[in-house]
C-alpha cells in the first residue's frame, strides 16, 4: 500500500473516531443531571472530539495533497487551550451563583475552600 493512503485512512479513523465522541458529549450533556456534570461532558469529550476531527483534517489534507494547512493548526492549538479554561471558568460562576448540586452528589469540595 501507498504511504499516503496509509495517511489519509490514519486520518478518516481520527475523523470516525472524532465523530464517535461528539455523539457521546451529546448524549452526557442531555443525561446528566445537573450543570457541573454537564459542563464536564461538554468540556471534556466534546473539546477532545474537535481535536480528533481536526487533527484527523489535517492528517488527510496532508497525505492527500501534500497540503499543511496552518488554520487547521491554529484551531487545534485555539481549541486545545481555551475549551478546558472556558468550562472551568462557567461551572465556577454556576458555583458562585450558588447552582444546587445534583441530589446524588455526595460532596462539596469548594464549600470549605470559598468560605475562606
Amino acid at each position: 500500500m501507498n504511504i499516503n493512503i496509509i495517511g489519509e485512512y490514519f486520518g478518516v479513523f481520527l475523523i470516525l473516531i472524532g465523530s464517535i465522541m461528539a455523539v457521546i458529549s451529546a448524549i452526557g450533556i442531555l443525561r446528566l443531571p445537573d450543570v457541573y456534570t454537564r459542563s464536564h461532558a461538554a468540556t471534556k469529550s466534546s473539546t477532545l472530539a474537535v481535536l480528533l476531527s481536526l487533527l484527523g483534517t489535517f492528517i488527510y489534507f496532508w497525505a492527500s495533497e501534500n497540503f499543511i494547512s496552518v488554520r487547521l493548526l491554529l484551531g487545534i492549538t485555539f481549541v486545545f487551550l481555551t475549551a478546558p479554561v472556558s468550562g472551568h471558568l462557567i461551572t465556577r460562576a454556576a458555583y458562585r451563583s450558588n447552582v444546587k448540586l445534583a441530589d446524588s452528589s455526595k460532596e462539596d469540595a469548594l464549600e470549605e475552600l470559598l468560605k475562606k
